[in-house]
């Protein structure tokens, strides 16, 4: 069940987004080459936890960590190790917190030390089609509109489109209904209303869209091991414009 909220609890959530993203913020500036995946988690647990918060990932569903750290051909749920970044490298960081019982989930995905060509224009197309997908996600279109918008950017690049795993509905959970897939399939597509909140995700991979779950039950990664990249905002939908509660 869709659960649409009040002008009030999205005002909640609101609070939660923005926290996170004044975590991300202070995430991303120690991003360089050297430093492990899981000092970047370690950080983001204590300034989230000081700040009167939950990491709203830690131990959900038992992933055992506060941040997911997914490098090169890793698109989602990399567990944070004692793997150093290294120059060329990509990292994707989702992060979720939950503040006051209202939860905010988004995702970047940032260069390390000097990068290809490639990888920028994989992480550029990736965050269009994230801003793409959020002008359709407003009151009176469908999910799949929202679906349609970063298939279409993403293979006009001749880019793999991640179908396994989606977007959703957030704010009193981490995960909630609505899926909001990044392609048009034959699935549910509810109309977008008012007091929708929404995590919309593109994962966008620079080869084939398949991919494969690791032996530790969480690591995603492309099939054919070339790059991925993954943006990811909490939006707001009210009457007459939808929020970016995450920006």
């Amino acid at each position: 069940m869709i659960k649409l909220k009040s002008v009030n609890e999205i005002n909640a959530i609101r609070e939660s987004c923005q926290f996170l993203a004044e975590t991300h913020q202070a995430i991303e500036k120690l991003v360089e080459v050297g430093i492990t995946t899981l000092e970047l988690d370690s950080f983001a647990r204590d300034f989230i936890v000081k700040r009167g918060g939950i990491p709203a990932f830690f131990d959900y569903m038992g992933y055992p960590a506060s941040l997911c750290t997914s490098v090169n051909e890793t698109v989602i749920h990399g567990i944070p190790s004692k793997r150093k970044l290294e120059s060329g490298d990509i990292i994707s960081l989702d992060l979720g917190i939950d503040y006051k019982g209202y939860f905010s989930d988004a995702a970047v995905t940032l260069p390390v030390g000097k990068i290809s060509k490639e990888a920028e224009t994989l992480i550029r197309i990736t965050r269009e089609a994230l801003f793409l997908a959020i002008d359709q996600a407003v009151t009176g279109n469908r999910i799949h509109d929202i679906s349609r918008a970063v298939y279409n950017h993403a293979k006009n690049e001749n880019y793999g489109v991640v179908r396994d795993f989606c977007g959703h509905g957030v704010g009193f959970s981490i995960h909630e209904s609505p899926q909001v897939p990044n392609y048009v399939g034959s699935g549910p597509n509810p109309r977008i209303k008012k007091g929708m909140v929404l995590a919309i995700e593109p994962m966008i991979n620079l080869g084939v869209d398949e991919v494969r779950v690791l032996d530790d039950e969480w690591t995603v990664q492309t099939m054919d091991k070339k790059l991925s990249a993954h943006w990811e905002h909490t939006v707001a939908v009210f009457e007459d414009h939808t929020e970016i509660l995450t920006l």
